[in-house]
């Protein structure tokens, strides 16, 4: 019953969501060319902010905990599960005060409004899966930028997105690149659950009422524990964190 009542709120809420998308690219145009940075990201913080609201069309919810935990003044490294586009566009709100830059595939930096200009143009970086040597000097490049700035880089170790909420394998590779790269960091795990449950049809239509949960865990200092260490903790600390229902 759930799935034939979706049709006509997914029908309403992805078409505004593409409004949206497009209504913000040339404001961020505008931003970027004639502000700069700053101005830039705040019409990607309310675009993202926009983006939340059109979830709750779909009776979406979120909750981010503990945030407060989180170390001020310092790069941030934050790991996390990968459950769906939503992930993303909550962290770039609720994590905003942050700074936080994404580890992208190259197919998304052309081709969406909004989501392609500011992958291009924010900070963020993109890598071609498919060229591993190629992703190690632009992750590189990510970790000496958040060292410099103090924002934070955000890396989904599973590397693609789970359709059931049931984490996959981590890779330690990216990871450990920024953390090398970035010593003064903190990795900061954090658990998503329930995302996927929006697109758990696919993308049409979208599953309705669902709380999303962002649970942030302890941080870990890069400087005082060696990178085996991190990824142990930060692994449980998400694998933990993670109620498949």
């Amino acid at each position: 019953m759930q799935k034939i009542i979706s049709y006509p709120i997914s029908l309403i809420a992805l078409l505004t969501f593409l409004l949206a998308l497009v209504f913000f690219h040339p404001i961020q145009w505008i931003c970027f060319n004639l502000f700069g940075y700053q101005a830039h990201k705040k019409s990607v913080d309310y675009l993202n902010f926009v983006l939340l609201r059109i979830g709750h069309l779909l009776g979406s919810s979120y909750v981010f905990k503990n945030r407060e935990s989180i170390p001020k003044g310092v790069p941030i490294i934050f790991v996390a599960n990968h459950q769906s586009l939503y992930d993303i566009i909550a962290m770039i709100w609720f994590l905003r005060k942050f700074h936080p830059k994404f580890v992208s595939k190259k197919e998304l930096g052309k081709g969406v409004p909004s989501v392609s200009y500011n992958l291009r143009h924010g900070g963020s970086v993109l890598i071609d899966r498919k060229d591993p040597k190629q992703a190690v000097p632009t992750i590189k490049a990510l970790s000496e930028y958040i060292e410099l700035h103090k924002r934070s880089a955000v890396i989904f170790p599973e590397g693609t997105r789970s359709k059931t909420g049931a984490p996959k394998e981590f890779s330690q590779t990216g990871l450990k690149i920024l953390c090398k790269y970035a010593p003064s960091a903190y990795v900061v795990p954090i658990s998503i659950n329930n995302s996927w449950k929006i697109f758990k049809y696919g993308f049409f239509p979208l599953g309705l009422g669902n709380r999303l949960t962002f649970t942030v865990h302890k941080a870990l200092s890069v400087k005082d524990l060696s990178f085996e260490e991190i990824m142990k903790q930060s692994e449980q600390a998400i694998v933990r964190g993670i109620h498949v229902v």
